[in-house]
């Protein structure tokens, strides 16, 4: 979502780069592009000017004229704003003392309410929580049955009493689903509410009249990260209409400007608590002003990368599997079970967009083919158990019988054989006292961008030993023991 404004970030900072001291032009030029790039992204107008102003204030303060490197000092206030911008410091939900803890969702029509509250229930639960659903959407056509159909899924109980579809109380439906939460010891209750194509005083009433009966602990208002300019009016109207304690992005996997995400927290007053990035039910996540802050100037998103990989791998087969690798005793059917792991992280694009400097290979992200995974399992599962053990056994006519067994070519085999032996080696390196790696840089993955390259580009050299990025989310990395732009990081995502 935010690539346009990425792109103009970037070329405004690498026009200071090199210079040794910046003078009141050279910033007010830069601040002209910040803002420019800020409006065009269809950040609010209020929002924009005091941005700028708090920018301007402290880069012409001893901050950046007596700085070592002045560039760089820009990019780190600017970074600092932007996390003040969406919300300062991540703040996590609110739980009543007395269970059962009440979650109120409201918002327009189209702004994914609904599939939110799904998402939420499914989060809560891998957090130890015994959700509730209750589905006091009545209103929009089918509303209440696709919630029972997302309970369903996520293994999450739904009190819908109501067909919905127009009628029925929703403030009734809301105080029996309180009653039963408590009846049945539920942790949490997620009241999913009715919205509207616009902003009435009738969905406000109904909002108000369901707040003042179950009394939530949060207020989450659901908004659609797409909405542009509409987002000031919308945001201000639920915080005078109903109350907000938290805000929840959805839609952040757009291709649109993406103001909506940089404005609400400030005009709202509340936190953004959640975002969610994709259809999937997995695809919902913590906010972090400060990793999305990151994600925006380019520096990439380390800390959530690693979480996700953390809940995708399993430890004790993951310290076999290093225990196999130190014995070169690395097999196609261990490439299978890990590539089953790597696809619980979700696509590959989304993960590589997480590495630092993402921007600098869109290209390669965007011809990366998703398909090459599953062309890639197809392959390996055409194979015999004692080849997949044993891949020195592949000789002419077992690769051409599984290629035809694949629906691949015989081509396709080759290759891939030859980049799991470049993996093989990379990892036995590795074992060796090798440098730990990122996910999503395997080179088998690799392949599946156009022309079979590797993502990144050329090699870069070495750093100096004891060298610092002057990046702040790289000098973090490398702080933490992981290494960028070596010929070791490009290695493979089994490294973890």
């Amino acid at each position: 979502m935010f690539d346009n404004l990425s792109d103009r970030l970037s070329g405004t900072f690498k026009s200071l780069k090199g210079k040794g001291k910046l003078s009141a032009a050279d910033i007010d030029e830069t601040l002209r592009d910040i803002r420019r790039a800020l409006l065009e992204a269809d950040v609010a107008l209020e929002v924009v000017k005091d941005f700028i102003a708090r920018i301007r204030e402290r880069a012409m303060g001893d901050e950046v004229s007596k700085a070592l490197n002045p560039s760089q000092q820009v990019v780190q206030i600017v970074q600092d704003e932007l996390i003040g911008i969406l919300g300062g410091e991540a703040r996590k939900l609110t739980f009543s003392k007395n269970p059962p803890t009440v979650l109120m969702l409201a918002g327009l029509q189209g702004s994914g309410k609904t599939t939110l509250a799904g998402k939420l229930a499914r989060w809560l639960k891998e957090q130890n929580q015994t959700p509730l659903l209750v589905a006091c959407d009545l209103q929009r056509p089918n509303a209440v049955n696709q919630l029972q159909v997302l309970g369903e899924k996520v293994g999450v109980p739904v009190f819908a009493p109501e067909a919905g579809n127009g009628s029925g109380d929703p403030v009734a439906v809301a105080k029996k689903g309180l009653e039963k939460a408590k009846k049945e010891q539920h942790s949490v209750v997620i009241i999913d509410t009715a919205g509207r194509t616009g902003i009435d005083e009738e969905m406000m009433k109904q909002a108000r009249d369901i707040r003042d009966a179950t009394s939530p602990d949060e207020m989450l208002f659901v908004i659609d990260s797409m909405l542009g300019q509409d987002a000031v009016n919308v945001a201000n109207a639920f915080k005078d209409g109903v109350g907000v304690t938290g805000v929840v992005l959805t839609k952040l996997d757009g291709d649109a400007r993406g103001g909506a995400a940089l404005s609400v927290a400030t005009i709202t007053g509340a936190p953004i608590l959640f975002s969610s990035t994709g259809e999937g039910l997995e695809a919902f996540e913590p906010f972090y002003p400060d990793r999305m802050a990151s994600r925006i100037l380019d520096m990439g998103d380390i800390l959530t990368l690693i979480e996700q990989a953390q809940r995708a791998f399993d430890e004790d087969e993951s310290e076999k599997l290093a225990q196999k690798i130190a014995q070169d005793q690395f097999t196609l059917q261990d490439f299978l079970d890990q590539m089953q792991q790597l696809k619980k992280l979700g696509s590959m694009k989304g993960i590589m967009a997480m590495l630092p400097g993402a921007g600098q290979m869109k290209q390669n992200l965007e011809d990366f083919d998703e398909k090459m995974i599953d062309r890639t399992e197809a392959i390996i599962r055409s194979m015999t158990p004692k080849e997949r053990e044993q891949p020195k056994l592949l000789n002419g006519s077992r690769r051409m019988r599984i290629a035809k067994g694949s629906g691949t070519t015989v081509t396709d085999v080759n290759q891939l054989m030859q980049r799991f032996e470049q993996a093989a080696k990379m990892m036995k390196t590795m074992a060796k006292g090798g440098a730990p790696t990122l996910p999503g840089t395997n080179p088998v993955m690799m392949g599946g961008a156009k022309g079979g390259g590797y993502i990144g580009g050329k090699k870069k050299d070495k750093k100096k030993k004891g060298s610092k990025s002057g990046n702040p989310a790289k000098r973090a990395a490398e702080n933490a023991g992981l290494t960028f732009g070596t010929d070791n990081s490009k290695g493979s995502s089994f490294g973890l």
